[in-house]
C-alpha cells in the first residue's frame, strides 16, 4: 500500500481489519459469558451451565435436587450449584471400566 493512499471504509485493508476485530470481539464476548468469577474461592454453576456440562435437562436437575442427589443453594430464586461439590459427586460415582473380566 502506498503511504499517500487514502484509507476509506471501502478499502480492502480496512475491511480485513474490521473482520478480524469482529471475530475477536465475538470470541471475547463468548469467553466472558462462559467465565464466572469465584465467590470466596468457590465457583457456582447455574442450571443452564450444569445441564450443558452434564448433558441433562434442567427438569432432570430439578428431580435430582428434589431427590437430594445434587448439592445446591437457592439465592433470590436462582439455583446455584457449587462446582467443587459437583466435581466431588462425579468423582465419587466414577466406575472404572472392566477389561477382560477384571477391574483396572
Amino acid at each position: 500500500m502506498n503511504m499517500n493512499q487514502l484509507l476509506t471504509h471501502e478499502s480492502k485493508s480496512i475491511d480485513t481489519a474490521m473482520q478480524s476485530l469482529k471475530k475477536a470481539n465475538n470470541w471475547l464476548s463468548s469467553f466472558i459469558e462462559s467465565c464466572s468469577p469465584p465467590l470466596d474461592g468457590e465457583r457456582y454453576l447455574t442450571d443452564k451451565e450444569l445441564s450443558e456440562h452434564l448433558k441433562l435437562s434442567r427438569r432432570t436437575l430439578q428431580e435430582y435436587r428434589k431427590q437430594g442427589i445434587l448439592p445446591y443453594i437457592i439465592l433470590c430464586g436462582k439455583t446455584l450449584y457449587p462446582e467443587s461439590e459437583i466435581q466431588a459427586l462425579l468423582t465419587g460415582n466414577y466406575r472404572k471400566p472392566i477389561i477382560d473380566g477384571t477391574v483396572s
